[in-house]
């Protein structure tokens, strides 16, 4: 008697959000407020950091409310999705102009300036992957005391790319650069499913946001994953923890589910390089789109 299983065709309670048009990925892994979430109520509520500089603080909100593919904003609704009133908006983007990070139009909106873009290309052009994924995974790993892995996509198969082994003396063991079915294991079926694939199973997939199995592919093996995304919510992959059966039951791995959707998102978030996108809405070939 085969003992493979999977997450349920049906659906469930959402781990976490599932990404939707105007709403936020990361996420907590899937984000936590989306830009026009906050409301210039009262006072200005900025997301200060203890110890941080408040106009500072501010000034990045402005920079962040700006969703992908938006070019322009009202100053109504800069004042919105950052939570500050409009004539603290209104001084911390002319200040912001004077340092081409911001444009006013003719009509009165406001678009990001040549020097954000300039920002962003010197950040591109310094990132290592490799720097971020690692990290991330140890620290998945030391959460829920498993391995931790990241795997992309290669043509037909998926590829371990980066994997940080568990504590745990007995543990499952996967080769770096070896060529795995997509359509077997829990790491392949996320990146299948965020790749647009038909069928029910994999709709199932999108609406949770995550999956596990067990023995789909290595009997004895139980793994759960999450899908990560990169520039322009663009599918990188998918980040998995994975270890035995018997240490790994159907409960455990629906508890660590959450966690794991986490990391995912917060890795989602690094990659794309803003805590403050909005999350991606749709499916289609290889890629989010808003």
């Amino acid at each position: 008697m085969s003992n493979r299983r999977s997450s349920p065709l049906a659906p469930s309670t959402p781990v976490a959000p599932t990404p939707s048009e105007h709403t936020p990925p990361p996420a907590p892994l899937v984000p936590e407020a989306p830009p026009g979430a906050s409301s210039p109520a009262s006072a200005d509520t900025p997301r200060e950091a203890t110890g941080g500089v408040i106009a500072v603080t501010r000034a990045l909100q402005l920079l962040e409310a700006f969703a992908l593919g938006e070019s322009h904003l009202a100053l109504a609704e800069l004042s919105r999705r950052s939570g500050l009133h409009k004539t603290t908006v209104l001084r911390l983007a002319r200040t912001l102009a004077q340092s081409g990070f911001m444009v006013q139009r003719d009509d009165g909106d406001w678009r990001l300036g040549p020097a954000a873009g300039w920002l962003g290309a010197r950040y591109q052009a310094g990132f290592d992957v490799q720097n971020v994924l690692e990290p991330a995974l140890r620290e998945l790993s030391l959460a829920t005391g498993e391995s931790a892995a990241f795997y992309v996509r290669e043509g037909h198969v998926r590829t371990c790319l980066v994997r940080v082994e568990g504590p745990q003396a007995l543990r499952h063991h996967a080769r770096m650069g070896e060529g795995l079915p997509l359509d077997k294991g829990s790491p392949g079926r996320v990146i299948l499913a965020f790749s647009g694939e038909p069928g029910d199973v994999y709709e199932d997939i999108r609406r949770r946001g995550y999956h596990w199995s067990i023995g789909e592919r290595e009997q004895g093996v139980a793994t759960v994953s999450a899908p990560v995304f990169g520039i322009q919510w663009r599918l990188m992959g998918s980040v998995c923890i994975s270890g035995p059966q018997s240490r790994l039951p159907e409960e455990r791995l629906q508890a660590l589910a959450r966690t794991v959707t986490a990391a995912a998102t917060r890795l989602s978030y690094a990659l794309a390089g803003n805590t403050a996108a909005p999350s991606p809405g749709g499916v289609r070939e290889t890629r989010w789109h808003p």
